[in-house]
């Protein structure tokens, strides 16, 4: 089991994008709000990003931004004001191939830019703490799986080499994971990191996440993992912000639509791998938590 693994991949939909942009001059894009995430990284030079609520942020040379649920947000060659997104370009016609590329000039800023597709109706409570904008500066030492994950990519994006189709979408969700875990190791406000280090916490969400099918109660994962009932409520109710049973509810369903999203497995086939012991028992749950039922939520991602 691995939670942060599996906290991204109860969002995650489709393929991601990315391109790689040289800018120079003055020039200010705008991204409107979107369902997904998406990031930026200074590959080159230096820039400025603002978010709709007013968040400004410096981005030097090495620098990643991730904006973990699709804030809105405006990147320039300059500290964007409030009027700036009246002014900026819509970064899709902005980032064709033929809008920014100039012949390279001293004080040049070169870019790599990205969106993933999330679900935002399963977002495991871990993706949910995530701040709107997520700052991973370049520090000597500090994130070298991201500074690497970094240097592949933007050899990748925009080249030509053989496997770059199948390398590019991979690398893509390797720099996903690695900003998470960069933020994890940085935050001081979230409690995941916490949840994470809590030894008996820790070892209640594994047993969870590795087994969601097995027939638990309170008093068996208590037993599992070594505390009485109510310690084990009490620390993963603070940590988590739900209650033991609760939460693997929560956990089952969603795998539940993870498997309707991914596979074409029938209800029956779904049901007691996600431990529901009739297909009826899952359709219930399931219409209780989604609104609507395992059939028309899985018509509903080809509508």
């Amino acid at each position: 089991m691995d939670l942060v693994s599996d906290a991204i991949s109860a969002v995650r939909v489709g393929r991601p994008s990315s391109t790689r942009l040289r800018v120079g001059g003055s020039w200010c894009a705008r991204l409107d709000p979107y369902e997904g995430a998406g990031f930026h990284v200074v590959l080159e030079g230096s820039c400025w990003m603002r978010t709709q609520n007013g968040t400004a942020v410096a981005l030097n040379t090495g620098d990643a931004v991730l904006l973990p649920h699709g804030s809105g947000h405006v990147i320039a060659d300059r500290p964007a004001g409030p009027a700036a997104r009246a002014r900026a370009v819509d970064f899709a016609q902005w980032s064709r191939p033929t809008a920014p590329d100039s012949p390279s000039g001293e004080g040049d800023t070169e870019l790599l830019c990205g969106k993933y597709r999330l679900d935002r109706r399963h977002t495991h409570p871990l993706m949910a703490d995530l701040p709107d904008v997520v700052h991973i500066p370049n520090r000597v030492g500090h994130h070298d799986e991201l500074r690497a994950a970094i240097a592949l990519l933007g050899r990748e994006v925009g080249s030509a080499h053989p496997g770059s189709a199948v390398a590019l979408p991979s690398l893509l969700d390797l720099l996903l994971v690695y900003l998470v875990r960069a933020w994890m190791a940085d935050s001081t406000t979230s409690r995941w990191p916490a949840a994470l280090h809590d030894p008996v916490v820790a070892a209640a969400l594994h047993a969870l996440h590795e087994d969601p099918a097995a027939s638990w109660s309170n008093e068996r994962l208590a037993d599992r993992v070594g505390v009485s009932r109510a310690t084990l409520a009490r620390r993963f109710t603070a940590l988590v912000g739900r209650a033991p049973m609760t939460y693997l509810t929560w956990w089952r369903l969603t795998r539940a639509a993870a498997l309707l999203r991914t596979t074409p497995d029938a209800l029956d086939v779904i049901a007691p791998r996600v431990g529901y012991s009739t297909p009826y028992a899952l359709s219930h749950a399931f219409s209780r938590q989604y609104g609507t039922t395992p059939g028309r939520y899985r018509a509903g991602l080809t509508a």
